[in-house]
């Protein structure tokens, strides 16, 4: 069961859904080894092959303008999932970290929907034909992504399934994106992946992003979207 009253968050208010009105969000996608994937997924999940002992991973940067959880930035590392033991059950995300700059969001997206969002800092720089983002956390270098930004395209808002635990139980919402001013690029033109020192650096690295290329790149320049409530599956 869905919960769709409003939530109570720092004295403000959280209407179900969500609505993002305005942000600009680059995405890079890799493949990688499905069972080092699952590892880092917890055993309520299990990754999805997109072929035969691989799986995607998606780092996403979103600046966000106009949304009701704030003004705020965020990076997040997402893998595809089903509930394990599930074949049937939809393919939906599953968010593994989901940095953000802002403590409203944090605690908002933490209570309502189980994100594992953390305060950090996060610096978005623009170009004419770029974004590039730079998360660091706890004094340390995570990553700085570079993807090219531009483009014509619009999609039409899309319904989209999430998972996540909320205190270890499974849940599910969902949402919806849509956008403006979009492109997606075939491989990795543009697109360069700095991971730094810190520990999830590392779980990247020993993933094989560093030298990995990216199936694709995806930029929108307007994006809108909404978050449904969480519902145990």
């Amino acid at each position: 069961m869905s919960n769709n009253s409003p939530h109570v968050i720092q004295g403000q208010t959280v209407a179900m859904p969500a609505v993002v009105r305005d942000a600009s969000s680059g995405t890079a996608m890799y493949m990688v080894d499905a069972t080092a994937a699952q590892k880092l997924v917890p055993d309520a999940f299990e990754v999805v092959q997109a072929a035969p002992g691989q799986t995607q991973l998606t780092i996403v940067i979103v600046d966000y303008r106009d949304n009701d959880l704030g003004d705020y930035d965020e990076v997040g590392i997402v893998f595809f999932v089903r509930p394990a033991g599930n074949p049937e059950a939809e393919l939906g995300s599953y968010i593994y970290k989901l940095p953000v700059n802002q403590s409203f969001t944090c605690e908002a997206g933490f209570k309502i929907w189980g994100f594992p969002k953390t305060v950090e800092e996060i610096d978005f720089a623009y170009a004419d034909a770029s974004a590039t983002c730079k998360l660091t956390m706890g004094g340390k270098h995570v990553l700085t992504l570079t993807v090219p930004r531009g483009g014509d395209g619009s999609t039409p808002d899309t319904r989209a399934v999430g998972y996540t635990l909320i205190e270890g139980v499974p849940h599910t919402n969902d949402f919806t994106r849509g956008g403006e001013g979009e492109q997606t690029v075939g491989g990795g033109d543009g697109v360069v992946l700095e991971l730094g020192d810190h520990e999830i650096a590392e779980e990247l690295r020993a993933l094989g992003l560093e030298t990995a290329t990216p199936m694709l790149s995806a930029w929108s320049e307007h994006m809108r979207g909404s978050f449904g409530p969480s519902g145990k599956l």
